[in-house]
Formats: C-alpha cells, structure tokens, sequence
C-alpha cells in the first residue's frame, strides 16, 4: 500500500481546504481573521485528516476586492500579520505534515500599487507600458466595449494624462499589460519570493484573461443573455472572445511552470471557466502547464440531479489526456454555499461523500465540514463590490461570513463585544465545531471518517474511476478500484428510499454510510438506499 501511495504528488493524492483569512479566526480583535488565528486552528485542520491548506490574499491591499486588488505582492497586510507571521505560519504548517498553497493575483494589481501610480503619472513614464492604456474612442468614449465583471465599463478615464485604462473588475484593479516582458520578469519574481518562504503552491486567480487581443477589438453581442439583467451589466450582454482564453495565454503558463518547476514538488493550480475543450487544453500538450485547472463544473451552474453530475465527470474523464490528474470542487469564496445551492442539509452529506470519493484531487471550502449555509447579509452590511455594483443578490459576501468555531460569542470567530466585518450565521449555536465534536453522527464527524479512509485506501486517493448503470436517473453509482481493493459507492439523490439490483457483485460490506448509522455485510442482489443517504461497500 506504501509503494502504491508513494507513485502519487501530494498534490495528487492529498485534500485541499480553502481558507478565506478574513473569517477563519479574529486574534486581534479587529472583527477580521489573521494569519495567527490559522496558526491556532492547524491542529483542528490536522486532526480533520486534510493534507494541504489553501489561503486566499493576505498581501497589503486597500481592501475594494478584499484583497484581490494588490498594492504589494510580496509582504502581508498588517490586519493580517506580518512576514514573520506567514513564515511561522508555514513552519508550524509544514511541522503538521501539511503542505500550504497561496493565493496569486496576477491579472491585475491595486491602483496603490507603486507600479500603477508611476503607469498613470505621465505618458512617458517608464512603468507607463506596464499597464494597458488607451485614447478615447473617436466619440470619446470608452476604447472598446468590453464590460467590467463588477458593472459597467472595464475602463476608466484618467484627467492626468487623458487616456482610459484596463480594468476587468474595479477600478481599484488595474490590468497588467503582459504583453510587456518588464512585466513578466518582475510577477515571476514574485513567484520566487514566496518559493523562497517555502509555499507549496499556488492557486492562480482568473489566469485564462493574462493576455488580450493585441487590437483590444469589440467583444460581439451574446445572443443568450439573460432577461431583466442591471443596466450596468454589460459584461454579460458580450461573448467573451477577444479579452480572455487566447491561445496565446499557454506561452505564459508554460513559463509559468517553468518557474515552479526550478523548485521541488510545487503545484500550480488555476482558476478557468469555459467550455470543457478550452478547459484541458491548460494542462498543456505535454503535461508542461498548469498541474491542476480547477474544475468548477459540479458547482458552476449545476444542478443537484444525479445523471447531470455524472454526465459532468464522465465528460470531464474522458477529456483528460493520459498524464492529466483530475479535480474537483464543490463551493468556493465566489458561489453560494454548498448546503444553500443543493436545497438544505439532507444532501450535503451525499455531497461530501461524492467530493471525497471520485478519482482526483478534492478541494473542501472552510465551513463545509460543519454544513454552513449563505447568510443574509442586510443591504446596509454589504461588502462585497459585486454586490454593491450589481444589487444584493449578486453579492458573495453571503459565503464569506465567519467560520463557526463554537456556540459563544461571535461564534468563537472574535472576542466577546466585537463586530466581526460580516455578521455570524443565527444558527451558529446549533451549527459549529464544538458541538459537532461531541457528535457521534454530526456531518462533522462524517467528513473526519471521509478523510480517514480516503488517505488510507488506495482505490479512493488512486484507482481507476467506472460508472454504474442503474434503473434510477437520482441514483449515482460507481467504482473505484486500485489492485485487488474495490469500492462501490452509491449515492442516492432523492428523498425517497431506493433499492437497486446489482447482478454484476455477489456480496459487500458496508465501510461507511452518510447516516453514520450501519456498517457490515450485505448481499447486493438488491442494493437498499435510504432517502438522501451514500454508502460506501467495499467489495
């Protein structure tokens, strides 16, 4: 089994946990999570039986994207820390056996940037072409059409010199022109600073829009725009043609790699949307790009429906070359929380066992572990720009609220008397940690048993993937196999029971089941599901 586990990269055989900073852990009492308050929380992460964690930005920012708008790529926000903060951050991570992947922002920076405030000083400044400006259009206007994903214009006149620049999102984030090789040098420099502090990895924000097209060209209409949409949605009345996913991006992925590639055993993880074709094509033809493009398509506009689920995986293992590696991730910092998007909390346990079964690195989002759901966040307490820009029901700040750690004030997230920056789940009394612990058959508990034998069974971190025909559309079957190990999962989807026949095996045993309630031999002439419940039968 050793032999068979040492053949995989940590990257690949291992669970990532994403943490959002501001709302895992207060330690100053500001109301916002800091990197000490991670430190206090790894053996929680460590008993949980994941292997690597995954932090959101912490650099120094001006806070219009939470972080996402960088004024400097290599320190730490003080709300957060310092650098020293970071370094024990990774020293206690690593003492764990964990590894610790890092956000990297390398579309665009804060318009505090040194970099930006030199780009828009004058025309002829040196960092000018750092950036991507532009005259007027003839009318005046805006250089093109291209739409903001936040609202409105994806440029921004600028009285110093005259001339519009990129932003794609706010116009705190300007667009770094990386058509520029200054540019390119000096962002991989920064991969080389925190190489340096010993990362792991990195998950690489919205990498498919480095490039753009040369002669910034009108993106044409989309025909399927939703109805009713905000005036000032004008991104999504355009097809994204000619501001993202250009061929020409896999020349800069494959330097990209090769900057990690100079250090041993690091990982490159990147953000794409996209049609499945466009998709694969990022791990490069010879395996020579992104180790990992995240894979959203069980979240990203799906339903909860068990033929569409394995439709998506089916798809996805079929595209994959031969030396890909597969992911998969079911909530992130950017959509609705798992429990909230699939109806409630009968099928997030059948959802934790799909995510912590299928053939591939798994990405598990903080809270998910505990059931949290979207809170309701008042208009007045909005954060998020997105929700500012284009109405409340767009905003994220819904699955960003603090982790919760116990039934005490603020949830254990801050001191007593402090307002932490969004408000705290009404159920955290009910719904946290430290109530969960006790439980025996807490959702809690089911993802500390996931863990366990995920990590120590061949056929769940490593074996091949087969589905399973059956005579139900809401029931998902499949195998994992690895050497004479085999298990069945089933998953039942629906709120009624199922009983499934299944000639194909004689006899199993039940290692595990959502319910936390049976285990043990069972004939499989007939499959017996409850409502909403996984199993796990080795066979």
């Amino acid at each position: 089994m050793a032999q068979f586990k040492n053949e995989f990269l940590w990257w690949q055989r291992g669970v990532v946990y994403q943490i959002y900073p501001r709302s895992f852990k207060d330690t100053t009492g500001n109301g916002i999570g800091d990197l000490q308050g991670i430190i206090e929380k790894l053996d929680y992460l460590q008993n949980l039986g994941v292997d690597a964690i995954w932090l959101s930005p912490f650099y120094p920012s001006p806070m219009a994207d939470f972080g996402y708008d960088v004024a400097d790529y290599c320190d730490v926000d003080p709300m957060f820390g310092d650098l020293a903060t970071f370094d024990r951050l990774v020293a206690e991570t690593h003492a764990r056996n964990l590894k610790i992947i890092i956000d990297w922002v390398p579309n665009h920076s804060s318009d505090q940037h040194p970099w930006f405030i030199e780009s828009r000083s004058s025309r002829d400044n040196p960092k000018r072409d750092w950036y991507i400006w532009r005259d007027p259009a003839l009318n005046g206007g805006p250089p093109n059409n291209w739409g903001s994903f936040f609202g409105g214009p994806a440029w921004t006149y600028s009285e110093v010199t005259g001339q519009y620049y990129l932003h794609q999102f706010c116009k705190e984030q300007p667009e770094l022109n990386w058509r520029n090789p200054e540019v390119r040098d000096a962002m991989y420099d920064t991969l080389r600073f925190w190489l340096e502090h010993s990362v792991d990895g990195f998950r690489m924000d919205v990498i498919g829009l480095l490039l753009k097209d040369k002669d910034l060209r009108d993106n044409p209409p989309n025909p399927n725009a939703p109805p009713n949409l905000p005036a000032n949605d004008l991104f999504s009345r355009l097809l994204q043609v000619h501001n993202m996913y250009l061929d020409e991006n896999h020349v800069l992925m494959r330097e990209i790699r090769q900057v990690l590639d100079a250090y041993r055993d690091r990982c490159a993880i990147g953000e794409l949307w996209g049609p499945l074709p466009m998709w694969v094509k990022y791990y490069g033809e010879q395996g020579d790009e992104l180790h990992l493009p995240f894979n959203f398509r069980l979240m990203d506009g799906m339903i909860w429906d068990a033929q569409r689920m394995r439709a998506s995986v089916d798809a996805m293992e079929a595209a994959l070359p031969e030396f890909a590696w597969p992911n998969y991730v079911l909530g992130n910092h950017d959509r609705m929380r798992l429990a909230t998007r699939f109806g409630g909390q009968a099928q997030t346990r059948v959802a934790a066992m799909l995510l912590l079964t299928l053939r591939g690195t798994p990405t598990i989002y903080y809270g998910e572990e505990i059931g949290m759901e979207d809170v309701k966040i008042p208009p007045d307490k909005i954060q998020d720009p997105q929700g500012i820009n284009l109405g409340p029901e767009r905003t994220r700040d819904v699955c960003r609220t603090p982790m919760q750690w116990d039934a005490g004030p603020n949830a254990g997230f801050s001191p007593a008397g402090v307002e932490p920056w969004l408000p705290v789940a009404n159920d955290y009394q009910g719904r946290n940690v430290a109530e969960q612990a006790e439980n025996t058959t807490s959702i809690l508990t089911l993802y500390h048993h996931l863990l366990r034998l995920r990590c120590a069974s061949p056929a769940l971190y490593g074996g091949s993937y087969r589905p399973l025909d059956v005579e139900y559309d809401d029931v998902y079957i499949y195998l994992r196999e690895a050497g004479v190990q085999r298990y069945l999962i089933a998953l039942n989807f629906s709120a009624e029971p199922r009983s499934l026949a299944l000639p194909e095996f004689n006899r199993g045993e039940i290692v595990l089941s959502t319910h936390l309630d049976r285990t043990g031999d069972v004939a499989l002439n007939v499959c017996s599901l409850r409502a909403n419940e996984g199993i796990i039968l080795a066979l």
